[in-house]
């Protein structure tokens, strides 16, 4: 039952962790409608009924029920909202109400939309109850979402290669984790990483490496090591010789990502560039490196293709 993301290998309920998700502008839509007399359309377009203003009170509590969803559906995540709107279109014997809801968080504000949908119907039916016994509440349903892993979307994957470097490993003293994890999580995303080596630090290796790689058909190139501040920690000097264009959006988002979890991260060095018209990245080897890397790239990066290709994005 643990493929499930609300229940543990215990199958007991659990809140998903969101802690290492990135936070992304994120946008939801969502609406429904409620049905009534045409009489009570009537009294609402006039502003006849007993408890007075029904769509200005409505849309005050389809704002409020949006801040409030984590309150009402446990396993939502408190978000810090930055804009509701309720929107009501009046027909004949129905009011059709939508909802646009923002954040920038690590998590949808789709639940958000759905409630203050939901919010304002309900307060639409107490507010006419009195003078309508028909009504009916249905068709909630989101209509768009925007943000995180949806956007960019695509089915394209590229062939990557993995380069690790660090004289430990490499003489035996110390353990290659970092490259595994990098070409696991690919792998998993459905990309072809059957390309791997390990070379010491300040390889004269590392040129020829990749540029045969690339004749090879490798699309993406990320080398974990040689980032540090030590004599030998060479990767970025030759990397960056390389390079035909630099990607500075990468190491901005990478370093961004870093820095908000740890402070040490505004020590670490890292790049990214084009070469050949192959993507290659380099990341300090830490293990936490690897896997912010996974989360951070994954899968926006293979947005960055079709780009190159000239195609439509």
């Amino acid at each position: 039952m643990s493929e499930f993301s609300h229940l543990d290998k215990f199958g007991n309920v659990k809140m998903v962790d969101v802690t290492d998700k990135v936070s992304t502008a994120r946008m939801a839509k969502a609406e429904g409608k409620i049905s009534m007399l045409p009489e009570t359309i009537s009294a609402i377009n006039n502003d006849a009924l007993p408890k007075g203003n029904v769509l200005t009170t409505a849309k005050i509590a389809g704002i409020h029920a949006a801040k409030k969803t984590a309150e009402m559906i446990p396993m939502c995540h408190q978000l810090n909202l930055s804009y509701v709107d309720i929107e009501f279109h009046i027909q004949k014997s129905a009011i059709l109400i939508k909802s646009i809801v923002k954040t920038k968080e690590a998590t949808g504000v789709e639940m958000e939309a759905l409630s203050a949908v939901s919010g304002a119907a309900l307060t639409i039916y107490d507010m006419c109850k009195s003078v309508d016994k028909t009504m009916l509440i249905g068709e909630i349903k989101l209509t768009e979402k925007v943000g995180g892993k949806s956007d960019h979307s695509t089915d394209y994957r590229p062939k990557v290669g993995i380069i690790t470097l660090s004289d430990s490993i490499t003489s035996g003293k110390g353990e290659d984790r970092s490259g595994p994890i990098l070409i696991n999580g690919f792998s998993d995303a459905g990309c072809e990483a059957n390309h791997q080596k390990v070379l010491p630090d300040g390889s004269s290796e590392l040129v020829q490496i990749i540029q045969a790689w690339v004749k090879d058909g490798v699309e993406l190139i990320i080398t974990t090591g040689g980032t540090g501040l030590g004599p030998r920690d060479l990767t970025i000097q030759t990397l960056d010789k390389l390079f035909d264009s630099k990607l500075p959006g990468i190491e901005q988002a990478l370093h961004a990502y870093g820095r908000g979890k740890v402070k040490t991260a505004m020590l670490s060095r890292l790049t990214a560039g084009v070469v050949n018209g192959a993507i290659v990245i380099c990341l300090p080897g830490s293990t936490g490196a690897a896997k912010d890397a996974l989360r951070v790239l994954i899968p926006t990066i293979f947005h960055s293709f079709h780009m190159m290709k000239g195609e439509k994005h």
